[in-house]
């Protein structure tokens, strides 16, 4: 099983989603996948605000194929583009510039490390261990200005390593890999054994920034908060 996003696509990408510069919408138009509708959909959000030509029919597309596919965050994440299409309102959730591939690590990192905080003004997210080190008086502990996030484990990682074997196309390589998730040390395993396929490097780590991504966005919205993307220029 293959995927329509290989490496030089995906840099651009997201360049073109890191950027807010509008681009994204040429990238993703005609070839909008399951693989990255967590990636672009902030970004298609930017693109709308900035009258970017043919961003509201691929928001539009893009909520669409985040209600069928339905994983953790994909309604909240469609329930955004379709109020920045106009076609339902605005959820009622506190906006914050935060970088959900940032957040994701604190959630699901290594619990020795403990989670973390975001900075509410600026987006910014610290880990546990630097964030105690930088920020130890009083007004650091402001409510309206930090707010904390736990760190959940690697539960939900391993589910992802799971779906992604019931994947794979080749059942040699799937009962490998199957065995590689068995006990502990299962995470390194299954890389170690994964880094056989390249292809399968590829299309693993595409679905699993999806599902972290949502998961993350999924969170914040059950705290309150949605993403609020960042703004650049049009291109």
């Amino acid at each position: 099983m293959g995927t329509s996003w290989d490496d030089e696509s995906l840099t651009a990408l997201r360049v073109a989603v890191s950027t807010r510069a509008g681009g994204v919408v040429g990238l993703v138009r005609g070839r909008l996948t399951g693989e990255v509708l967590q990636l672009v959909g902030d970004a298609l959000i930017a693109a709308i605000d900035d009258h970017v030509d043919g961003a509201h029919q691929v928001a539009a597309e893009c909520a669409a194929a985040l209600r069928v596919r339905d994983w953790t965050g994909d309604d909240d994440l469609a329930d955004q583009l379709e109020a920045a299409v106009g076609m339902s309102a605005t959820p009622m959730l506190r906006a914050v510039a935060v970088d959900l591939e940032e957040l994701s690590s604190l959630l699901e990192g290594d619990p020795a490390y403990g989670g973390g905080r975001i900075d509410l003004r600026t987006g910014d997210t610290w880990p546990t261990m630097i964030a105690d080190e930088m920020f130890d008086d009083e007004a650091d502990d402001d409510p309206d200005r930090w707010f904390y996030v736990p760190c959940v484990g690697s539960r939900a990682g391993y589910r992802d390593m799971e779906l992604f074997i019931e994947s794979v196309a080749d059942p040699a390589v799937a009962d490998r890999l199957d065995i590689a998730i068995s006990g502990r040390g299962a995470f390194r395993r299954f890389k170690d054994v994964l880094s056989r396929w390249p292809d399968e490097v590829h299309r693993y780590w595409l679905f699993a920034d999806e599902r972290r991504r949502g998961r993350a966005r999924g969170w914040l919205a059950e705290e309150g908060y949605r993403v609020r993307p960042a703004r650049g220029p049009v291109q």
